[in-house]
Parts: structure tokens; C-alpha cells; sequence
């Protein structure tokens, strides 16, 4: 699944890897029970609600997409540890190159093992990579019971205050 990204975002946003949906489609988040376009409009990052096959939107308001892992799973525990630290690499060299305001990380789990931070919590990190700073999200996944929508899109806020 191709990546949204260029040169110089406000905030990239980084899911943990496709689901079967999103490899389906192309498209990210694409699982109708995903929460991810619901609370980026929510929290006041778009001014209206994105469908996933309007991803590439993103760039025009400083936004990109992209995964720790690129292989597609039902669900992210079918990933291995090896997967998410190669990952892990991959996602620190797309950083420094494309050199977002912030990298975002949607699932504190996916964070933890893919740099080995495993006292990570939501919220601002203080990991960067060059001058990108790093702020983990809860996971906008259906399967995530322990985040309201609301509770995320006040978290996605958070960010985009510290973004702008």
C-alpha cells in the first residue's frame, strides 16, 4: 500500500501495518469500524471527514500516512517482534528523509516494540529523529475497547495544537 507522504509535513501519521481492508483496497484505515478518519476530523485536523479512498488529501492540509509494518495481518498480534524493529527502521529512515514536524504513531504497543520503549505512554515522546518530534496515539482500531472516540480525537487535539 503506497505511503502519503512528501517533504516537510506537519505531522505524520503512522498506523502499525494494513489490515485486510486496507491491503484490499489501497487505501489506509480503510475498515469501516476503523475510528481513524472520524477522530482526525474530530480533533480539528480536516475541516470535514475523509473517506480513506480521499487519503491523499492529506498532503494539502501537511498531513501524511504511513506504517511500521508493511505487511498486511487480520490483527497486529499476528506480527512478529522482528517485523516491528525492522520496521521500526525503515519508518526512522523515511523520518529523516521526508523530515515531518512531528511523527505520530497510531498504538503505543506498535511504538514500544518498534523502538524499544517499552515504558512509552501516550502523548509526547522524548525520542526524535533529527529535528522530528514523536507523539504516540491511541490505536483508532475498532478492536481498541479501552479508547472512546471521544477520548481519541482529545488526544489527536492535543497533537494538532502542538503542531500548529
Amino acid at each position: 500500500m503506497p505511503d502519503v507522504l512528501a517533504d516537510g509535513l506537519r505531522v505524520l501519521f503512522c498506523g502499525i501495518n494494513p489490515g485486510l481492508m486496507s491491503a484490499a483496497t489501497g487505501h489506509h484505515f480503510a475498515r469501516p469500524g476503523n475510528r481513524f478518519w472520524p477522530v482526525l476530523h474530530r480533533s480539528g485536523f480536516t475541516p470535514h471527514r475523509l473517506e480513506p479512498a480521499e487519503e491523499r488529501e492529506l498532503l494539502s492540509y501537511g498531513l501524511g500516512i504511513t506504517n511500521v509494518v508493511a505487511r498486511a495481518s487480520a490483527r497486529a498480534d499476528e506480527l512478529s517482534p522482528e517485523e516491528y524493529v525492522e520496521g521500526g527502521r525503515v519508518l526512522a529512515a523515511k523520518v529523516e528523509l521526508y523530515a515531518p514536524r512531528w511523527l505520530a504513531v497510531v498504538g503505543v504497543t506498535a511504538y514500544r516494540a518498534a523502538f524499544g520503549d517499552r515504558k512509552a505512554q501516550v502523548g509526547p515522546q522524548d525520542r526524535t529523529f533529527g529535528d522530528t518530534r514523536v507523539w504516540v496515539l491511541p490505536n483508532p482500531s475498532g478492536l481498541n475497547a479501552h479508547w472512546t472516540a471521544a477520548g481519541m480525537a482529545e488526544e489527536f487535539a492535543r497533537l494538532r495544537e502542538a503542531a500548529d
